[in-house]
């Protein structure tokens, strides 16, 4: 199963187009606003409004066998330590041997900006080779975890 913390995700459409190849459930959980896909293979996944409840919904279910795509680290943590496969929508994966240092990272940048008012900026704009990568890294992220989920 693919889970997508969906609120913020560039690449749902992406997502959507390698479940659909490879046969596999995706979820997309957000507190709303979305339109509804109507492939079969995708579910809709509704939570209430609130800091992290999408978060909070998508670490209690995934698990080994699992991707999950989002940018949100802490939940990237849960999901890792609970044995699911990650990935960021620029298609970087976190796993147990990188999301330590990629935690560490992001407190310490959080930090960094509470401290400079000016050093708010946001991120460089999302690209299509940025699309082709997460495509390409999907693609093989979910192939070795339906290997494993079928061996598990």
């Amino acid at each position: 199963m693919i889970w997508v913390d969906a609120d913020a995700c560039p690449v749902k459409a992406e997502a959507e187009r390698v479940a659909t190849r490879l046969g596999v459930k995706l979820m997309l959980v957000s507190n709303g606003g979305l339109r509804p896909s109507p492939n079969p293979l995708v579910e809709m996944i509704y939570v209430d409004q609130g800091p992290d409840v999408a978060d909070m919904y998508i670490a209690e279910r995934a698990g080994r066998g699992d991707v999950v795509i989002t940018n949100d680290i802490p939940l990237a943590a849960k999901c890792v330590e609970a044995g699911a496969r990650v990935l960021r929508p620029d298609g970087e994966a976190l796993n147990p041997s990188n999301i330590g240092n990629v935690l560490a990272t992001r407190d310490l940048m959080a930090d960094l900006r509470s401290a400079d008012p000016f050093r708010q900026g946001g991120g460089k704009p999302f690209s299509k080779a940025d699309r082709a990568r997460f495509s390409d890294a999907l693609d093989r992220v979910a192939r070795a975890a339906i290997k494993e989920a079928g061996n598990g």
